[in-house]
């Protein structure tokens, strides 16, 4: 059985001597455990691999006589204390001891990393809706510009053809001033009678564009796989992509896996190429119903 200091016994443990010798002084040099527990409180110091520094007689010079005599009189209780006589049980112990410090700790570290990891998981949910529900806001507001210069436009094509129509009454009335008294008055009723026929021949084309455009809107139901379904308003220039978007964006709780769209009479399965094509062109103006099928 040997005699060995504090310092060495935790050298020994395998702390690194700088360490060691930090945590000696810093408890006085009162035991291994003391020290030990020093050690653990003050593993995540920053400047705990600094070379240790003892304090030099020109510092402690500073200091009163009584003081002076009060660290002399520690400091050979210290180097009394320092010498302590460990067994073989003893060193086990004391490294058991050691080893249970060190995996309360780690428990903890991974106690608080767990935490860590889950509120930056909640973050990076919280900001995936938030963005979503910017998207939404964002397409709605698409929506609602492309709706409100829609009724601009017809609003401007109806004032267009209301001016037609008064300068066709005003030739009409030009023509009948003109023309009323004349001996061709027999003549300007037939002349003049082709007219209100001829007018709906230029109107019909004016006319007949409205009536395709009565569908620049559709509504389209997508089936999911659940059994639930959504709604929407397209315009019918819109691509078939823009309704698959929609679907990843409403979809509750998320779409799991890539699907696709199609229609169940006639069944058609859309393509990627289809995905590029207006709602018009792929025949589902003015409504259609949709349905989601797993790729």
């Amino acid at each position: 059985m040997s005699e060995y200091s504090a310092l060495e016994s935790l050298i020994e443990m395998g702390f690194p001597p700088s360490r060691a010798e930090k945590a000696v002084a810093a408890t006085g040099n009162q035991g291994i455990e003391p020290a030990m527990d020093w050690l653990m409180e003050h593993e995540d110091d920053p400047d705990i691999d600094e070379p240790f520094v003892p304090v030099t007689k020109d510092e402690a010079s500073g200091q009163d006589p009584q003081e002076m005599d009060t660290v002399v009189e520690g400091s050979e209780g210290s180097e009394t204390s320092s010498s302590i006589l460990l067994t073989e049980e003893e060193k086990e112990r004391q490294t058991k001891r050691m080893m249970e410090l060190i995996a309360q700790k780690q428990q903890e570290r991974e106690e608080r990393e767990k935490q860590e990891r889950i509120e930056q998981e909640k973050q990076r949910r919280r900001q995936g809706q938030e963005l979503s529900v910017i998207r939404q806001k964002m397409q709605e507001q698409e929506m609602q510009k492309a709706v409100e210069e829609r009724r601009r436009e017809k609003q401007e094509e109806r004032l267009a053809r209301e001016r037609v129509r008064e300068k066709i009454a005003r030739d009409k009335a030009e023509r009948a001033r003109r023309y009323g008294g004349s001996s061709s008055d027999p003549i300007s009723p037939p002349a003049e009678s082709p007219l209100p026929a001829s007018t709906p021949s230029p109107s019909s084309p004016v006319q007949e564009p409205p009536t395709k455009k009565e569908y620049d809107q559709c509504r389209i139901q997508v089936r999911l796989l659940d059994g639930t379904a959504l709604s929407q308003t397209f315009r019918a220039r819109e691509q078939l992509a823009a309704v698959r978007l929609y679907v990843e964006l409403n979809w509750p709780g998320g779409a799991e896996e890539p699907f696709n769209l199609l229609t169940s009479f006639p069944r058609h399965v859309f393509t990627e190429e289809d995905m590029e094509k207006p709602l018009q062109e792929l025949g589902l103006v003015p409504s259609a119903v949709l349905i989601v099928a797993k790729k």
